[in-house]
């Protein structure tokens, strides 16, 4: 269970916090000063602190620096309710992850609390490569014997050591993220952050102002100042994920960085110097986005100093029985302990399936066929794939996951079209969630863990939801059975 630290001086803000986050499944600890904050932190060793800037005697900021210099990956949430001050601002320099501002707005702080988590387990989660001797003990591993495996081993292992930009290319579902993790880990910044960025799931207009931070006033809405990812990122790893859907306008201020190592926030004109080393990631073919003037070919030959193309799935098969055993392995204590093999009618339907969504795919079938399982050993019942090749012939289509739900959607649109664009009913998007939680629950018995696995979102995220939807009072669950 993760843990979260909040440090107030205010009872009744601690007491506040504490309700929320554990009512998110999460271990909270809480301390009333900065004295008791730095001491629960060294003993616990929470994954995330959530602390107010203005307590008495050492103040927040103070506490900050204090973290920081013994531990350089702690991630720390500041709570002011002095925003428009230079303080948050210099808590972000000090090292924060990010600040909030009080009155704070609960989903918000939900959200942060929940990607504050996210990347401090990419920092601490070691990912092992197969032949390095400590990989045993690791949390998470990439996982394959298949030569083309072998020659990204020998890749990562050659340039993790170095500092030079990597592009790591390859469908989605292939491991990007893994592989980029794995040269963070084993690289000479692996004492130092390492942020995350999806560049596709951010807005565009909002893009420029996660990664270089913008000064006050410097578009509608911006009441403060703010860091962002470089800043933030200095000396360790920043990882810019789908950057080929990055506008023209975001890829210059990027290759400024690589060429000059400077930038400035947005609406400033202070040149700020940066440390970071910056690892990228596209499943776009970026030679046709430079045919069509979508990408910078200058942008392309600086981040490509060394390429990695990640191979799919269905051209490295000889990887799926290691992968579904290593799955079964590592999801056994959270999803069904009983479950310990595969049988061989299962793995050959494995074997012939296209896997249209890679490694990514094989993970959720594995992980949804052990919530279903009845016994010790997963059955080719217990694995169900639908849409075009779904019974794998390797000559099949292999179709895309998109395009299967919109044909099952069809019927829904079908009633949408004959809505009155004037109903007073709640929207669709909320409607089909809705539904899609509680078929979960009912499949599972009511165990939110499983049934969080069965959606693809965190367990927070899902009780976030049925509370949203007020599902609990509709749909039996059972607390026994999570």
């Amino acid at each position: 269970m993760d843990k979260i630290l909040i440090v107030d001086d205010d009872a009744s803000m601690r007491y506040s916090l504490t309700r929320m986050l554990e009512g998110q499944g999460l271990e909270v600890l809480a301390a009333k000063n900065g004295s008791e904050a730095l001491s629960l932190f060294f003993v616990e060793k929470p994954e995330l602190v959530v602390m107010d800037i203005k307590m008495p005697g050492q103040s927040g900021l103070e506490v900050l620096r204090q973290l920081k210099e013994k531990d350089p990956k702690a991630l720390i949430v500041l709570m002011t309710a002095f925003g428009t001050t230079e303080t948050a601002i210099e808590a972000m320099k000090s090292g924060a992850f990010d600040y909030i501002l009080k009155p704070f707005d609960i989903p918000k702080m939900r959200g942060l609390v929940e990607r504050g988590l996210e990347i401090s387990r990419m920092m601490k989660k070691t990912v092992s490569l197969p032949d390095r001797k400590d990989g045993e003990a690791a949390a998470e591993s990439i996982v394959g014997s298949s030569p083309a495996m072998q020659e990204i081993y020998k890749m990562i292992g050659q340039v993790a050591p170095t500092d030079v930009t990597v592009l790591l290319r390859g469908e989605s579902g292939t491991g990007k993220e893994m592989v980029a993790r794995a040269v963070y880990h084993h690289s000479q910044r692996a004492d130092r952050p390492f942020l995350p960025v999806n560049c596709a799931a951010i807005p565009e207009t909002l893009l420029e102002s996660e990664l270089f931070g913008h000064e006050k006033g410097a578009f509608t809405g911006a009441l403060t100042r703010r860091i962002g990812r470089f800043e933030q990122g200095q000396g360790g790893t920043l990882f810019l994920d789908e950057i080929g859907d990055m506008t023209p306008a975001t890829q210059a201020k990027i290759l400024r960085v690589l060429q000059e190592r400077r930038f400035e926030r947005l609406g400033g004109s202070e040149s700020i110097a940066v440390d970071v080393r910056l690892i990228a990631a596209t499943n776009k073919d970026l030679e046709r986005g430079i045919r069509e003037g979508n990408f910078r070919p200058d942008l392309y030959y600086r981040l490509k100093v060394v390429s990695l193309n990640l191979p799919p799935l269905r051209e490295r098969r000889e990887d799926i029985p290691e992968l579904a055993r290593y799955f079964i392995q590592r999801f056994r204590d959270g999803i069904n302990f009983q479950v310990r093999e595969i049988s061989a009618k299962a793995m050959e339907r494995l074997m012939r399936h296209p896997w249209p969504g890679n490694v990514r795919e094989l993970e959720n079938a594995v992980k949804r066929a052990m919530v279903i399982a009845k016994g010790n050993i997963l059955l080719p019942e217990d694995f169900s794939f639908e849409g075009p090749g779904a019974e794998g012939s390797l000559a099949a289509d292999a179709g895309d996951f998109e395009k299967r739900v919109e044909i099952l959607m069809e019927p829904v649109f079908k009633v949408l079209a004959g809505r009155s664009r004037e109903s007073p009913e709640a929207d669709l998007m909320s409607s089909v969630e809705k539904i899609l939680i509680k078929r979960a629950l009912q499949e599972t018995g009511g165990n939110q863990v499983q049934a969080a696995l069965l959606l693809g979102m965190s367990r927070n995220t899902l009780r976030s939801k049925i509370e949203r939807y007020r599902i609990r009072k509709e749909v039996a669950i059972s607390e026994e059975n999570e």
